[in-house]
């Protein structure tokens, strides 16, 4: 299972941390990652950890890049995205998901950013 929290209402120019508290999943050998989805438009990937042989390796969209931060807590089994600066196009549900197949994703945190 897997439930994100840390969305809400900000202001442009803010900063949220998302978080993803997982269970029943091997969270310490699998890749995770943050997708949005904005009303109207398709999911998109934001950013993600793949699994490498002794470390990750991490992926950010362009409008992530410079921004937003994932990280994970192996000990917490814990995923987090750190998002600055946040502008009002980042408005969207953000979900974490597995990179596993199949693909498991959270219900989604609501992320508003107003000017």
């Amino acid at each position: 299972e897997l439930v994100e929290s840390g969305g809400g209402l900000v202001q442009t120019g803010g900063s949220l941390r998302l978080s993803c508290a997982t269970s029943g999943i091997a969270f310490e050998r699998i890749g995770m990652g943050w997708y949005r989805q904005a009303l109207g438009k398709e999911r998109e990937l934001v950013a993600n950890m793949s699994r490498g042989y002794t470390t990750y390796t991490t992926y950010y969209s362009d409008s992530a890049k410079g921004r937003f931060t994932i990280s994970r807590d192996t000990v917490k089994k814990t995923l987090y995205l750190q998002m600055n600066n946040l502008k009002p196009e980042d408005t969207a549900m953000y979900y974490c998901a597995t990179l596993s197949s199949p693909q498991i994703f959270g219900q989604g945190t609501q992320v508003t950013v107003s000017t």
